[in-house]
C-alpha cells in the first residue's frame, strides 16, 4: 500500500459519511445494490474503518459489527465479531487499500476482546479473503442477488 494512504477507525461524522459514500459508489452505482438495503439498522453502532489519500480523498471503508448486532452473521457466539461493508474505490483497487482495511477492523475487534471475525464474501473475493487467513464454511447463498460464502478468521493465533 502507499505510504500516502491511512487508514483510521472514522468517529467524526464526516469520516463516517466518507464511509456512507464509497459504499454508495461501489456498492450502489457499481454493483447494482438497492439504495434501500445498502445502509441498514446497523450502521449506527458500527464500527468504521475508512482509507483516505495525504489529499483527504476517500478510497475505501469497511465495518465491524460486534456483540448482539453481531450475533445473527456469526451463529451467536459473542466473542466473533462480524466484518461487512468492506468498498474500495475503482482508481485503489490492487494498492493494498483493501488488505488495510481488513486488517484494521480485526485491530478494532482485538481491541474489543474478540476472538474472531466473521464475514460473508462475493465468491468473486474468496481468494482475496484467504489470503489474509480466512477459511470459508457453509454453502454459497445469495445476499443482494450476489453470490456469497460465509468465512471465518481466528484472531487468537
Amino acid at each position: 500500500m502507499s505510504p500516502a494512504v491511512t487508514v483510521r477507525v472514522a468517529e467524526d461524522p464526516a469520516d463516517r459519511e466518507a464511509c456512507f459514500a464509497v459504499r454508495k459508489e461501489v456498492f450502489v452505482a457499481e454493483q447494482g445494490v438497492p439504495p434501500e438495503i445498502e445502509c441498514d439498522a446497523y450502521d449506527e453502532g458500527a464500527v468504521h474503518v475508512l482509507a483516505v489519500r495525504e489529499d483527504g480523498l476517500p478510497l475505501g471503508t469497511g465495518r465491524l459489527l460486534h456483540g448482539e448486532a453481531a450475533a445473527a452473521k456469526t451463529g451467536g457466539d459473542p466473542a466473533v465479531g462480524s466484518l461487512g461493508r468492506l468498498a474500495v474505490t475503482k482508481e485503489a483497487r490492487g494498492l493494498g487499500v483493501g488488505a488495510a482495511l481488513v486488517r484494521a477492523v480485526e485491530d478494532a475487534a482485538r481491541v474489543r476482546g474478540l476472538t474472531a471475525v466473521d464475514l460473508h464474501a462475493q465468491t468473486h473475493a474468496l481468494g482475496f479473503y484467504e489470503r489474509l487467513g480466512y477459511q470459508a464454511y457453509g454453502p454459497e447463498f445469495p445476499d443482494a442477488g450476489i453470490p456469497h460464502r460465509a468465512m471465518r478468521r481466528d484472531l487468537t493465533q
